[in-house]
């Protein structure tokens, strides 16, 4: 054949979707699995109508999957984001929305058995090196992905999927707050940057001249506004252990006003360079983790609810994000033991991606 077969899943995991595959279907050599993901996707043509992705960052992504190397994760979970129209992948961030579908493909592909009537599976996320643990109904067997939970985002509703990450402060910055400091001012704009499980800005919308509850199409057009974005994301990078962040895909750069919805924070956020329709899995986390954050720039903004485990709602574009966080109240600064979310997935498609042999022959021994 004059191309190469590779076998793969799509599946819609939480408000994403993406091309999951096996560790062992891909190339061992790092250089060419890149060159096969994006051709698999589509490459650097921003319409990416030579391959299978969405020509948006929230469905051009990848899911490789396989047995874990560690002794405490059933399974290694390794995230990819391409860039669409660059033609580059991005392996810093992880993203719990693809997450979210790991359980059902390591199922439908083979990769583990259903235990019981409910599996429970804990992922290594090889992207930070943390752990998540997620749990979803598996009945005679077999992933169930009909059922009555509703996410904003997605149309219709799913059989629940709880994820419930373990320890994920500093994922990719090395701490919670990388800068070490609750506050840091750039350009005139204070701002709180957190990483737990997703480097994340936080900035008061007023103060960027926005009022925080316009649309992310409003937000999109704004010039002037994607321009301050960028000033302080090259600047601030560096200061969050992050390096160079031009063109990379964290930090994500969110925006907060006062809840309108009843919940804790409303938000707008950039993922780094286009608003989000809602809010990002591990990003609504560390957002939510702001807000709890003494003298951070939500403090003024939120109101916490007491006690150990903290039930929060952030709200975004497309409604709002449940998020709990269990707090360990004897230590002397902030510390987040567990994040849980509730997520849904459902497998789209299976079968065969095709890349030219110039890109691949399916020789694995490189």
């Amino acid at each position: 054949m004059a191309q190469t077969a590779i076998p793969y899943m799509q599946l819609r995991g939480g408000s994403s979707k993406g091309l999951y595959f096996k560790f062992s279907d891909l190339p061992a050599d790092p250089a060419t699995r890149e060159a096969v993901l994006l051709a698999a996707v589509g490459g650097a043509d921003p319409r990416q109508i030579d391959g299978l992705g969405g020509a948006d960052p929230l469905t051009s992504k990848v899911g490789i999957v396989g047995p874990s190397s560690r002794e405490d994760a059933d399974l290694d979970y390794l995230f990819v984001q391409v860039v669409v129209g660059e033609g580059r992948i991005d392996t810093t961030p992880n993203c719990g929305n693809i997450l979210a579908g790991v359980g059902a493909f390591a199922i439908e592909s083979g990769l583990m058995p259903a235990t019981t009537a409910e599996t429970t599976i804990t992922v290594h996320m090889v992207n930070s090196g943390k752990l998540c643990e997620l749990k979803f109904n598996t009945p005679d067997g077999e992933v169930l992905y009909e059922g009555d939970v509703c996410i904003d985002g997605v149309p219709g509703t799913s059989a629940p999927i709880v994820c419930n990450y373990l320890d994920v402060a500093g994922s990719a910055c090395g701490s919670l707050l990388p800068t070490g400091n609750a506050v840091d001012t750039v350009d005139g704009i204070e701002m709180t940057c957190i990483d737990n499980g997703m480097p994340v800005v936080v900035m008061r919308a007023a103060d960027l001249g926005i009022s925080g509850y316009e649309s992310p199409e409003q937000l999109n057009e704004n010039a002037e506004l994607k321009a301050k974005l960028q000033s302080i994301r090259l600047q601030i990078g560096p200061k969050m252990n992050l390096g160079d962040v031009d063109g990379a895909a964290v930090p994500k750069m969110c925006m907060i006003a006062p809840a309108r919805q009843g919940g804790l924070i409303s938000t707008r956020t950039f993922i780094p360079y286009k608003c989000h329709s809602a809010i990002g899995v591990l990003g609504a986390v560390s957002v939510a983790t702001a807000c709890i954050l003494p003298d951070s720039v939500a403090e003024k903004l939120v109101s916490v609810p007491a006690g150990a485990i903290k039930q929060l709602s952030v709200e975004h574009p497309s409604g709002s994000f449940e998020v709990n966080l269990e707090i360990d109240e004897s230590s002397p600064e902030l510390s987040v033991e567990k994040a849980g979310v509730l997520r849904t997935a459902r497998l789209l498609s299976r079968g065969e991606v095709f890349v030219a042999n110039s890109v691949w022959s399916g020789e694995k021994d490189l």
